[in-house]
Formats: structure tokens, C-alpha cells, sequence
């Protein structure tokens, strides 16, 4: 590709491949997102790969979602397992202290 090799500037931001896109130009498979770009030397248009600024942001706050849940869950499971061996250990003080 002419990008890797030579400067080049952007006449189309970044969109979202079309489903004829995604069949017909490879550029759109890794990351389903292209961006076209005109090499300056050779005058070539090309396609490149690209990340939506969109998108990231949203897989960065689901992310953050899931890692708050899964913190709270276990939070929780500490808690109540905290609960279960606190009983316990009232339970065996009143059995000692019964047998005197």
C-alpha cells in the first residue's frame, strides 16, 4: 500500500463499512472501518483500516461496566462469606462457654 511508503492525506474519515464493503474491499475486514486516503506522490486512492473514536469509547465503557459488576459481585461474596465465618465462630465461643 502506497500509505506505508509515502505521505498521504485523509479525504474521507473514518466510517463504517457497508455490507457490499465488507465483501469487496479487504480493508474493511479487521476492524469493519475505513478511511480513504490519497497518496501524495503516486496520486493513488487507497483504503486504509481504521478505529472509530466511537466505538472505542463505547467497548472502554462497557468495559469499565463489567469490571464495576464483577467488583461488586465480589464485594458481596465477601461480605456474606465474612457473615458465615463470624457466625460460626460466635456459635463455638457459646458451645465452650456452655460446657463450663
Amino acid at each position: 500500500p502506497c500509505w506505508r511508503v509515502e505521505q498521504f492525506v485523509v479525504a474521507q474519515e473514518c466510517t463504517r463499512c457497508s455490507g457490499f464493503q465488507m465483501k469487496t474491499i479487504p480493508a474493511c475486514g479487521s476492524t469493519g472501518f475505513i478511511e480513504r486516503i490519497n497518496c501524495a506522490s503516486s496520486q493513488r486512492d487507497e483504503y486504509k483500516s481504521c478505529r472509530s473514536a466511537a466505538l472505542e469509547a463505547q467497548r472502554f465503557w462497557r468495559f469499565v461496566g463489567s469490571a464495576l459488576g464483577v467488583a461488586l459481585a465480589a464485594a458481596a461474596l465477601v461480605v456474606l462469606r465474612q457473615r458465615v465465618l463470624d457466625r460460626r465462630a460466635l456459635e463455638k465461643v457459646r458451645k465452650q462457654i456452655e460446657s463450663i
